[in-house]
This record gives C-alpha cells, sequence and structure tokens, in this order.
C-alpha cells in the first residue's frame, strides 16, 4: 500500500511513511469492508461516516508537516485512523468528533494498540477544543464551507492547518499558515469529504 499507492505519487516524508506503514488500517474497518483496507480508497465506517483512502491521510499529514514534540488538534476523529498516524510522529493528538458512538469506537480502535497520547473529545469540532490550545498543527478530516475562525485563532504561531474546503461534494485541499501572526494559504488539489457539521460548518444543507 505505502510503496505503490503513496509513495509513488509523491508523499516523500520517511517518518510518514513509516507511520503509515506501522498502523494497521484494517483494523479501523468493520466487516465485511476490512477486505478492501489497503485499497487506495474510502471505506465506510458506519454512521454515515468514512475512513479516507490511505493516499490522503498521507498526503494531508504530510502537509501539515509534524514534529516529534508537537501538538496537534484533529477535526472528525471517525475511526480514530488519523489520529493513529498523527499519534506515531507528534507529542499529542486532541481529537473532536461529534457522534458518541464514533468517538467510542475511536477509543476503542486506539485503547487496541495501546495508543495512549490521544485525547478524545466529543463536541463540535467547528468550535475546535481551546482547553488544549494552542496547536502547532490543525487537521480538518471533514469538508467545511471555510476555515472556522475559532480554528484559526486556536492555530499556533508558526503552526499549520490543513483543511478540505469548498462545497460539500467537491473541495480544495488548503493549508493555512500563520507567521507572525499573518495567515497565508497553499492550495493542493481537489478532495471529497463527508461534509463537517457545527456551528461553524454544514447543518441542514446550509452554511452556519
Amino acid at each position: 500500500m505505502v510503496e505503490r499507492q503513496i509513495e509513488a505519487r509523491g508523499v516523500r516524508n520517511p517518518r510518514v511513511l513509516a507511520a503509515m506503514r506501522e498502523i494497521p488500517r484494517h483494523l479501523f474497518i468493520p466487516p465485511p469492508y476490512d477486505r478492501s483496507a489497503y485499497e487506495d480508497s474510502p471505506l465506510p465506517i458506519g454512521n454515515g461516516q468514512t475512513i479516507s483512502q490511505p493516499y490522503i491521510v498521507a498526503l494531508m499529514t504530510e502537509l501539515l508537516k509534524p514534529e516529534p514534540e508537537d501538538n496537534v488538534l484533529e477535526i472528525g476523529t471517525g475511526c480514530g485512523y488519523q489520529a493513529a498516524i498523527l499519534a506515531k510522529l507528534v507529542k499529542k493528538v486532541t481529537s473532536v468528533e461529534r457522534i458518541p458512538a464514533v468517538a467510542d469506537l475511536a477509543r476503542s480502535n486506539l485503547a487496541a494498540l495501546g495508543i495512549s497520547n490521544v485525547e478524545i473529545q466529543t463536541a463540535d469540532g467547528t468550535l475546535g477544543y481551546p482547553e488544549n490550545a494552542p496547536y502547532n498543527g490543525i487537521i480538518i478530516t471533514a469538508a467545511t464551507p471555510s476555515v472556522p475562525k475559532p480554528l484559526i485563532e486556536q492555530l499556533a504561531e508558526n503552526g499549520r492547518l490543513v483543511a478540505p474546503v469548498g462545497g460539500r461534494e467537491i473541495q480544495e485541499l488548503v493549508v493555512l499558515s500563520r507567521r507572525n501572526g499573518i495567515i497565508s494559504q497553499e492550495l493542493h488539489g481537489g478532495v471529497r469529504f463527508v461534509p463537517l457539521i457545527g456551528e461553524h460548518g454544514w447543518e441542514g444543507g446550509r452554511e452556519s
């Protein structure tokens, strides 16, 4: 999977590649979909949610530029796979999931692998989690119409935020960086994620 689907498509960070090799993706996917765990495609995990394709997980992680002492915020825990990858790369991960049953699934998956540096909160992810801010990195794993202002406010100096931004169907992968208090933006191509629901995301078919 890593050699053919990720490294071959341009992901080069050796720490990211090592983490992708180490974390067993099939453990995060319910049957019968777990039989397709190492294909480069998103898969259902229940409750209307999906696990992202391996390449997108690796790409977003590389764009975050994680460092060993980083404090990272993830919005949209899902089954916990992205959080598990991040946990191998940074000091602490705070992950926010709005659906209690999905948050419980992620906690169970992470515990089964002995991962202890991920804190999962059940809340509105569009508000971030100010209690553990500021964050060196923030990653949003659901489609947002714009980057929620609370998340920008919780981004540390020299921090990076990675998010799929756009409509409910198709988004652009956006990276925001804070340097000297100024936010700059990079674009990294089209992606497709489930909608980010919340006060500063999507709700009832409208941007809230």
